[in-house]
């Protein structure tokens, strides 16, 4: 097992941990203001200190890990469950008006980022967590749809599905039990970039004020709070920005791993 996977699933599985307890505990409600305590530095009785209403940091992270991982986490799955059966049929339809159709509406969708996507959402229904969930999830389709027909074609030719189409099996059927077990690896690794990106992309649309709205904390939006206040309590900034990096860090290099851990051809290489 290698120390990229090893270092990376701890460090998501801390992230995962403070979200999880957060559920049921948190130092201090991360709501409540406190404004006499406002902007103190990080000490015993405030683990990450305070911000400028007297909010308790170390609760907010806690409680902003489970947003941030909340929304990337539908985003990926809303990606995953629309994006692989449209590369599977691409893939098994290669070189018909059906391939031509998805992979065109892929590359309109690549024509706009997440940002773009967010602010057509929200004018139209409003800023939140679930139109933040619904934008990052829509970029995220035709990536694995990109992905899975990628990995499906290069299958397509090879004997053992050759064996299946002679015992009758049709495109979808062969899609659904031989295809897809055999992309599944690659699937799964591309799903944690994903994860992290998607970490980063509910930061950036909560940093603009189009991801999760107060009180509900955000580590994108801490840092929109934070970012006139860096010279006199700096704090502020590190600590929401040292938790993006942690998480991101740690979901790539778990990635990373995963890549290794999962592909014979690394491990054969290595050995």
């Amino acid at each position: 097992m290698s120390r990229n996977l090893i270092l990376g699933a701890a460090l998501s599985s801390l992230v995962l941990l403070a979200a999880l307890i957060s559920f049921i505990w948190t130092p201090y409600d991360y709501a409540a203001m406190n404004i006499p305590d406002k902007l103190q530095p990080p000490s015993a009785q405030h683990w990450f200190g305070t911000d400028h209403f007297g909010r308790d940091m170390f609760s907010m992270i806690m409680v902003g890990a489970r947003t941030s991982i909340a929304v990337a986490l539908v985003a990926v799955g809303i990606g995953m469950a629309l994006g692989v059966p449209l590369g599977l049929t691409a893939a098994a339809r290669k070189g018909s008006w059906l391939d031509e159709l998805i992979m065109r509406g892929n590359d309109l969708v690549f024509a706009f980022p997440s940002l773009v996507i967010a602010i057509l959402i929200t004018a139209v229904f409003g800023a939140g967590a679930i139109n933040a969930i619904i934008a990052i999830g829509i970029f995220n389709i035709p990536v694995f749809a990109r992905i899975t027909r990628g990995a499906a074609l290069s299958l397509w030719e090879r004997e053992f599905i050759l064996a299946a189409r002679v015992a009758g099996k049709g495109a979808a059927r062969i899609s659904a039990e031989h295809i897809l077990p055999n992309v599944a690896n690659l699937l799964i690794v591309q799903g944690t970039i994903q994860f992290s990106l998607g970490i980063l992309a509910e930061a950036g649309l909560s940093y603009v004020g189009l991801g999760a709205q107060p009180p509900t904390p955000s580590w994108g939006r801490m840092l929109a709070d934070a970012q006139t206040m860096v010279s006199f309590a700096p704090h502020l900034a590190l600590i929401p920005g040292g938790a993006i990096i942690v998480t991101v860090l740690g979901l790539n290099l778990l990635g990373d791993g995963l890549r290794d851990f999962l592909d014979p051809r690394i491990r054969v290489a290595r050995a």
